[in-house]
């Protein structure tokens, strides 16, 4: 959970006069309110031949840089882009396929070009497609460093659209909702050990994406955004979504220079930005100017009012601690309740495992709370029976969340100092 620092986007990484690409990328990379670091990539940049994927400079920087700075990643593999010359797919693709032409708008990406879709119901198409996902889950699933991986889907950047064009490529709604549901399943069939996260984006352009947002929930994968103003839909699935789904939010803030103050009782656009995200309990938030990325851009807006962010960064997520601890005896058997708490806007994307030993692993007892529990502001209660003659006091509690069968260790969000290796000693606190 976090900010997650845009690294690229979909005109690529910083570009910095002056300045070299790994400073540029180093830089964004040290910003100490970024959790997460985010790329952006189309099809053609990661492979240009059948059976080898070939990752751009940035990439191999930002995973080095990830590691450096105790950071994770999340990306995403684009198969259309409107703001890119020519096509997303690789060269070899191209003669093998066919596209449709959808047209030109100044609407959005490049102006003047003519737009073309591929047909992703192709078998060349298709199978090309398969074998990128076989090769990028080979590499990256369950990775120590991935943090999470967008779905790739049809249309512009992968969201499952292709506004403002009409229709799509496809001969029938049916082939359309069988392409995307194809492409969403060889995904989720591939990352069992990594959360996807699918684009909440209403099926404007006819592709079945109620159908795949629902198999991503059901799979126990999770939800993302790219606009938090726009579609009514967008806001009604990421606030009702089942409590152990995560949600990322991508908006992009404004520079300094550039966040001027609406209309609104004067609030700025960043902070009204800020305000909106906290509202559907978001477990990421995108540290990104659009189309501009720089650390000197970020931070253009970020040193004149830290605030918002800061604020946003100390409550994004789930932030669990033990609110009370109760100790009990029966028939000689000790025994804890322990009072779970959230302090964070979300729930857990996850079960919260607990574990409680002691300091030399003789006494060990373990459970899990249901998926997506404790709630934000709600208790959840767990119990632990000891073995006989156990002073409970002393005791390590350990909390790990586990997504996908992965279990991760979570940091204590409480006032306690916990130990080096995450434990929190008990003692009475009431």
């Amino acid at each position: 959970m976090g900010m997650v620092t845009y690294i690229c986007d979909e005109i690529g990484p910083p570009k910095v006069d002056g300045e070299d690409l790994r400073t540029s990328i180093e830089k964004l990379c040290r910003l100490p309110l970024g959790d997460v670091l985010y790329l952006r990539v189309d099809w053609k940049d990661i492979q240009k031949e059948p059976g080898i994927l070939e990752f751009p400079e940035h990439w191999h920087i930002t995973f080095e840089m990830a590691k450096k700075y105790k950071k994770r990643v999340a990306f995403r593999i684009q198969l259309m882009s409107p703001v890119i010359e020519g096509h997303s797919v690789p060269d070899f693709l191209v003669d093998k396929i066919p596209f449709v032409e959808l047209g030109t708008t100044d609407e959005i990406g490049i102006r003047g070009k003519v737009h073309y879709a591929p047909r992703y119901d192709h078998p060349e198409f298709m199978k090309a497609f398969k074998e990128l996902d076989d090769l990028l889950s080979e590499k990256y699933n369950g990775h120590q460093l991935v943090e999470y991986v967008d779905t790739y889907m049809y249309g512009f950047w992968g969201e499952g659209h292709t506004w403002p064009f009409e229709g799509n490529p496809f001969p029938d709604y049916e082939t359309a909702e069988k392409t995307s549901i194809a492409l969403f399943q060889h995904q989720a069939k591939n990352w069992t050990k990594t959360p996807l996260t699918t684009n909440t984006q209403p099926d404007y352009s006819h592709v079945g994406n109620s159908e795949v947002l629902d198999r991503t929930i059901r799979s126990y994968n999770w939800l993302r955004t790219d606009t938090i103003f726009i579609e009514t839909s967008q806001i009604d699935a990421l606030s009702n979504r089942p409590p152990w789904i995560g949600a990322t939010i991508e908006q992009g803030l404004a520079t300094g220079d550039k966040n001027k103050e609406t209309n609104f009782e004067g609030i700025a656009k960043n902070e009204n930005i800020i305000a909106h995200i906290k509202d559907v309990s978001p477990n990421y938030f995108s540290l990104w100017n659009w189309h501009i990325i720089s650390a000197e851009n970020f931070l253009s807006y970020y040193t004149i009012n830290p605030k918002p962010l800061d604020d946003l960064a100390a409550s994004i997520g789930y932030r669990v601690r033990p609110s009370w601890i109760w100790f009990f005896e029966n028939e000689g058997y000790p025994g804890l309740v322990l009072g779970l708490v959230n302090d964070g806007l979300a729930a857990v994307p996850g079960a919260l495992r607990l574990s409680l030993s002691n300091a030399d692993k003789s006494v060990f007892v373990e459970g899990s709370l249901d998926p997506g529990y404790p709630l934000p502001g709600k208790v959840r209660q767990a119990l632990f029976q000891l073995p006989k003659n156990t002073s409970w006091e002393g005791l390590r509690l350990y909390a790990h969340i586990e997504v996908k069968g992965v279990r991760h260790p979570v940091s204590w969000a409480c006032h306690q100092k916990v130990e080096n290796d995450g434990a929190l000693i008990l003692k009475k606190n009431l």
